[in-house]
Order: C-alpha cells, then sequence, then structure tokens
C-alpha cells in the first residue's frame, strides 16, 4: 500500500510588484498549532515550505529562520518527515528573478543554508514544478517576469533545472543521504487530427524536467535542438548530461484540468469559446475530461503508469487536490488513492500519495491573477476562528488507518465520469442516474429550497429522493417511520415548513405544527435510525434589538409567532437528536422561482412600478444555490449544532433593492427609501465559519443564472 503525505499549498508568487502568498491567505503563518492538527492525520510525510523568498526576502546574504524554527522542530517531535520546499512557483526574492544568470547558485546558496540548520531534513524539492512555472511565467505571461515567447521559457526552465542540481550538489555536501523529490504537473495533450502536430510538440515538452535532471536531453533528443534555437549554450545542455541529478522520486501532480484538448472546429466547442493559436492555426485549448475521448485515455491511473514506464523509477503523486464541492472532492482523492494502489498491486513502484492543500487554496481558480478571495477548503476549512476538520480529514485518516475508506457520495461518479461534463452532449441529457447508489431524503417538494436541494443534488450526482407532504408529512410518526424505512437514506435534509413569515394571515396553529412539531418528530426518528439530519431556522428567531448581526450563541429572543416556531422547532429537534444540523439563514432569493423580493424587485422595476422598502431594517440575504451547497457540504462534513449560513454583508431591504437595480440597469428613481420602521436588524454572522460568497458577488450570479423572466415580453422582444 501506498504511504499517505500530505501538504499545504505555499505559492510565494510575484505579480509585477504584488506577491501573492499562500501561507498568508490559508492563515497557515499565524498558526503554529497547524503542525498538530496535520499530524492527527496520520500522515508519514509532509511537504513543507522553507522558501527562499521568506527565508532572505530582501538580502541573499541575509537569513531568518525564525518562522520556520519552531514548526520544523515540532514536525520532528511528531515523527513526520518534512519534504523541504525552497521554491514554489516563485521567481525569487526581489533581487533575482527566473531569467537571472545568478538564480541557479543564489538558491543554491539558500539551499546549503537549510541544510546546514536543519541536517535532519533529508528530502528536499528545491524547485516545484519548474517546467508548469516556466510556463506560466516565461510563455503565458501570467506570473513574473510575464514574458510571453519560447525563450524565455527555455531560459527560466533551464534555470530552474540547473538551480535543483546545484541546491542539490550543496545539500548533499551537508546530508549525503538526502533525496529529490521532484514534482511536476504531467498533464497529457489531445487534440482534432488538424493539430496532432501541436499536441506531439507539447506532449514532448511536458517530460522536460525529468529528461534534463535524468541526463536524458542529449543530441538526439528532439528538445536539443530546439533549446539551442531558443538561446541555450550547448554547453548548459550538455552539462545535465555529464552530470546528471536524477529524482529519487518522481513527484506527479495531476489536476482534473491537467489534460487538455486541442480544438479548431467551433462546431465541437461550447458557446462563446475563446480562440488562440501558435502561428499556424487557431484553436481552443478545452478540458479534456469534457471531450468524448475512449475509455483510459485520461485519468491519475493512465498518467501514472505512463510516468512508471517511461522512468522505472520510483513514483509519488506529490498533490491530490480537486476545488470544487465536497462529494467531489472525495470522489477525486477516492480515484487517486485506488489507481495508486492498483498500479502497486501490479508491481510498479508508486510511493506514495499527497493530500494537498490540507488548508485549502485561494483564488487558484485563476491562477491567483485574480484577488476575489475565492477559497477551497482541503482537509481543513479556514473560514472560521480555527481551521474546522472537513470530509476529506476523516477520509485521509481512514486511509492512514486502514487503506481505504468509504462515504455514502463515493456510490457515484465524479462528475468527469457523468454525461453532464461533455461540452457538446450528443444527446439531451436525463437526469442523473441514481441507480442503486444510497440515497438522501429531502422534504418539502412543494417549496423552493426542497425544489432547490433535489435540483443541486442532481448536479452533483447525490442520488435522492424529493418527498411531497402526501408522501411523508413530517408531523404524522408512522407517515416518517414508514419513509425512512422505505428509502434507508444515509442523512435526511427537512426542507418542508410553514413558510409565511408575516402576521398578517398567519396560521398560528399550522405554523406550530409544520415547523416545531414536525420538525421535533423527524430527529427523532432520524435520532432512532442513527441518521444524519439537517433542519431549517430563521433570523427571525432574534428581535433585531442588539444593534449588530447575530452569531449562533447569541440567545434567541423571537417576537412573531414564525419565530417563536422555529425557535421552539430548534430547542425540540437538538434535544431529540444531537447530530443534528440546524442552519439558520435569512430572506431566500434564488434563480429559479418568483417568490422573492429580488424578483419581485425587477420584475415591478421594469414594468415601470415604484417601490418601496425598509431603509432602516437590516438583513442577510441567503442566495439559494449558495445556501444549498454550503448546507451539503457541512452535512458531508459531519457538522453538527446550529449553524448562521447566508451571504456575507448584512444590508437594508431599500439598499438591497438599489444595488439590484443598479446592476440589471434599471431606474432606481423608481426606489422609495421607508425610514418609519425601527432600526431593527435581524442579519446574521457567525463565530463558526462563513463557508457561503458575499452577497455582492451572489447578486451577480443571480442575475446571471435567472432562469424566471422578469422583463416585459415587449422588451425582451425588441432585443
Amino acid at each position: 500500500m501506498p504511504e499517505l503525505w500530505g501538504g499545504l499549498e505555499c505559492t510565494f508568487a510575484r505579480l509585477r510588484n504584488r506577491w501573492r502568498d499562500q501561507l498568508a491567505e490559508t492563515g497557515h503563518r499565524d498558526r503554529l498549532s497547524d503542525i498538530e492538527a496535520m499530524a492527527e492525520l496520520g500522515i508519514k510525510a509532509l511537504r513543507y515550505p522553507v522558501l527562499w523568498e521568506m527565508v532572505s526576502p530582501r538580502d541573499p546574504d541575509e537569513a531568518d529562520f525564525s518562522w520556520h524554527d519552531p514548526r520544523l522542530a515540532k514536525l520532528h517531535d511528531l515523527g513526520i518527515a518534512p519534504i523541504a520546499g525552497l521554491v514554489h512557483h516563485g521567481s525569487g526574492p526581489c533581487y533575482t528573478d527566473l531569467l537571472d544568470p545568478a538564480f541557479p547558485e543564489l538558491l543554491a546558496r539558500h539551499a546549503r543554508r537549510v541544510a546546514e540548520r536543519y541536517p535532519w531534513i533529508t528530502r528536499y524539492t528545491p524547485v516545484n514544478e519548474p517546467l508548469t512555472t516556466a510556463r506560466f511565467s516565461g510563455l503565458y505571461g501570467y506570473w513574473y517576469p510575464h514574458r510571453k515567447n519560447s525563450a524565455d521559457f527555455a531560459r527560466a526552465l533551464i534555470n530552474q533545472c540547473r538551480a535543483i542540481m546545484l541546491a542539490m550538489r550543496e545539500i548533499r555536501a551537508i546530508v549525503p543521504c538526502a533525496e529529490l523529490i521532484q514534482t511536476e504537473d504531467l498533464g497529457k495533450i489531445f487534440s482534432s487530427p488538424l493539430l496532432e502536430y501541436q499536441a506531439d510538440f507539447e506532449n514532448e515538452r511536458r517530460w522536460l524536467t525529468f529528461d534534463l535532471l535524468l541526463g536524458k536531453v542529449d543530441r538526439a533528443h528532439p528538445w536539443f535542438a530546439l533549446f539551442q534555437k531558443y538561446g541555450i549554450a550547448e554547453r548548459e545542455l550538455t552539462a545535465f548530461v555529464d552530470e546528471p541529478c536524477p529524482p529519487d522520486v518522481i513527484g506527479i501532480n495531476h489536476y482534473l484540468t491537467s489534460e487538455r484538448f486541442l480544438e479548431h472546429r467551433r462546431s465541437e466547442c461550447r458557446p462563446g469559446q475563446r480562440f488562440g493559436g501558435n502561428g499556424r492555426h487557431r484553436y481552443a485549448d478545452l478540458e479534456a475530461v469534457r471531450m468524448a475521448l475512449p475509455p483510459g485515455l485520461t485519468g491519475p491511473e493512465a498518467r501514472l503508469r505512463e510516468a512508471s514506464e517511461r522512468y522505472e523509477r520510483p513514483i509519488a503523486v506529490t498533490e491530490v487536490h480537486h476545488g470544487c464541492t465536497r462529494d467531489e472532492q472525495l470522489r477525486w482523492l477516492a480515484e487517486v488513492w485506488d489507481a495508486a494502489c492498483k498500479l502497486r498491486r501490479e508491481g510498479k513502484d508508486i510511493r506514495a500519495v499527497t493530500l494537498w492543500a490540507l488548508f485549502g487554496t485561494v483564488d487558484w481558480n485563476s491562477l491567483l491573477l485574480r484577488r476575489h478571495r475565492h477559497y477551497d477548503a482541503g482537509a481543513f476549512d479556514v473560514r472560521g476562528p480555527a481551521p474546522r476538520k472537513t470530509a476529506l480529514f476523516k477520509a485521509a485518516k481512514e486511509i492512514s488507518e486502514t487503506g481505504a475508506f468509504s462515504h455514502p457520495v463515493l456510490d457515484a461518479p465524479g462528475w468527469w465520469h457523468r454525461g453532464e461534463r461533455f461540452y457538446r452532449p450528443a444527446v439531451h441529457l436525463q437526469p442523473f442516474d441514481q441507480g442503486p447508489a444510497r440515497k438522501l431524503l429531502i422534504t418539502g417538494a412543494a417549496g423552493t429550497l426542497g425544489r432547490a436541494f433535489s435540483r443541486l443534488a442532481d448536479h452533483r450526482g447525490l442520488a435522492h429522493v424529493l418527498t411531497s407532504r402526501a408522501e411523508l408529512d413530517i408531523a404524522e410518526p408512522a407517515s416518517v417511520e414508514a419513509a425512512l424505512a422505505r428509502h434507508k437514506p444515509w442523512a435526511v435534509i427537512n426542507a418542508a415548513g410553514y413558510t409565511n413569515t408575516a402576521a398578517q394571515g398567519l396560521d398560528a396553529a399550522r405554523c406550530l405544527r409544520d415547523n416545531a412539531a414536525g420538525a421535533a418528530v423527524l430527529a427523532r426518528a432520524c435520532a432512532r435510525a442513527g441518521v444524519p439530519l439537517v433542519t431549517f431556522s430563521s433570523d427571525l428567531v432574534f428581535d433585531g434589538r442588539k444593534g449588530k448581526a447575530y452569531v449562533e450563541s447569541d440567545p434567541v429572543c423571537p417576537t412573531s409567532p414564525y419565530g417563536k416556531s422555529k425557535t421552539e422547532a430548534e430547542r425540540m429537534v437538538l434535544a431529540a437528536h444531537e447530530g443534528s444540523l440546524v442552519i439558520r439563514t435569512g430572506p431566500l432569493f434564488g434563480p429559479w422561482d418568483p417568490n422573492n423580493f429580488v424578483f419581485r424587485t425587477l420584475r415591478d422595476l421594469a414594468a415601470g412600478q415604484p417601490i418601496t422598502a425598509s431603509a432602516t431594517a437590516r438583513i442577510s440575504p441567503a442566495y439559494v444555490p449558495d445556501l444549498v451547497h454550503a448546507a451539503l457540504d457541512l452535512l458531508i462534513d459531519d457538522a453538527c449544532g446550529i449553524w448562521h449560513l447566508a451571504n456575507p454583508g448584512e444590508i437594508s431591504w431599500y439598499d438591497l433593492a438599489r444595488r439590484m437595480a443598479e446592476k440589471a440597469g434599471l431606474d432606481t428613481g423608481l426606489l422609495i427609501a421607508d425610514h418609519h420602521e425601527p432600526p431593527l436588524t435581524t442579519a446574521l454572522g457567525s463565530e463558526r465559519g462563513t463557508p457561503m460568497r458575499g452577497l455582492n458577488c451572489a447578486l451577480g450570479r443571480y442575475l446571471r443564472d435567472l432562469e424566471v423572466i422578469w422583463r416585459p415580453v415587449e422588451t425582451i422582444a425588441a432585443e
């Protein structure tokens, strides 16, 4: 069985005159306690940064290890072997860069200092992903020094590989047994027939990091002449042949988007696809997983087998991470782990699989180019006062203890194996085929929230059954027990309930029955069955007089019958089933129905009707897709107790209407601010975490995703 390793995203990248430090952005820089938290995973080794940019940021003759000393000492005491990373997608400190002739020698000086200070460290990655960094910095212009030509790409790659050689020479002068764990993203390129020549070129290029270090780029190698064409001297190339620096372990970093498909036919691409080119043909660079390729050509097993057979050296998967929903993260980890175990059983020397980005990543969906604070969690979610263990943590711990892990979400394949992945589906896609997979049970088929859960469960490949009141009356114990026995769900989501929050016309008896008594019946039945329960509460359990946002531990103080029913529901549910997840949320708005304030604002303003909205009452609206995704992730993480979920950013009803109108280009002069209501605030904050994106972002996505017509028909026809 392969070992389980860990790693944390530690990119220190320069973008013109700004720096992106993922250790700071994920908070690890300020949390020494993270070391003990990672040790709980049972990992054998940890890819850990001793970054040049941190140790000697201003002067190569100055070094400050004060941050690293206590952390590395703690790792040593806990018996976790560090794999020291010296440059991670960086260009070095401000006094050098990837094109600097002195870059290799300067990094080697840093490497020697590290080895002298920590002679017990025996594994090193002097430069992470040299080829990838050279592409992004020298060929595509994304990162410093922002060049876009083959000559600078070649120089950046040669400098990094020479830096690895010199660094390992200096390290081994201090630690003779030091091992080189060399990492690289090893995606493969596929193409339409016209572009096979370009795919062949890129597929030869992708091996260059390992080929150079192994001394394989000799005069017979196809890139020997190309390097010379791009300005690399022959003596620089023969130096690798004469004195190779073979990796002790070849580290494969493989992501779902690593494999690409080059397509020149617009008919095979999604509408609006951007096209680039190579000066000879124009084409789109697509995710290969979204193209109809024969089975077995893509994926972690194919790439690991390919690398193992090419080099016949020990292999490790040095990064496993998927920035997606929690269920898809688990499916990707399972696929990579299973592939590694299968190849090891076949006799391939697969040493380890590395759970990457233990504390998540920030803005990697834009390659760090945009500062949107887009966060993807890892084994820990850091969007709270302390890192919270996710389902990935539990999966990793199971792997380290038993060699495998299980979860009901693994009953279904990842999105990259389902029909909806294709850019151009051949036929109209049917809803996800749930087959024999274990199911979620979702109540509230007639309501906004129930339908949203069903829709997004389909999107996430989560088998489920959505029940109406006729099929499952949550206030009737016999009905609940029968449904649980019939469907045998692995979890229950209660999206049913009485939804009229206004005092006028409220049926108090039905409100208590549906919101409180029904939720309690469901909780007791789930507790007996050992099934997790998610149920929903409201910001109206508070009276709004606190003057600022409420957090989970604030005492409830409802004033309305609706708020009182939700307060009673919370009390009874948690008393009956301590494993329940009770989610308080604010006013909902979603793109799939017209029953919300935001839609009515758009509709009425578009029709030229004035709208009066409170400018004094402050709330925390919740965009339904964000709410559902966050709730499902928390459910899979085994979260329990009370959580506040809303899009961060409290706002008045008037300002909400105004902001939405501005985004839609509507006349804000029709909005009337009402200042007569008491200045009450039922906005929700959280002391547990904020897994939903900001309100302004949510409003933009609402307008983009809206499926209900809000403009007058004649306006649409004119367009």
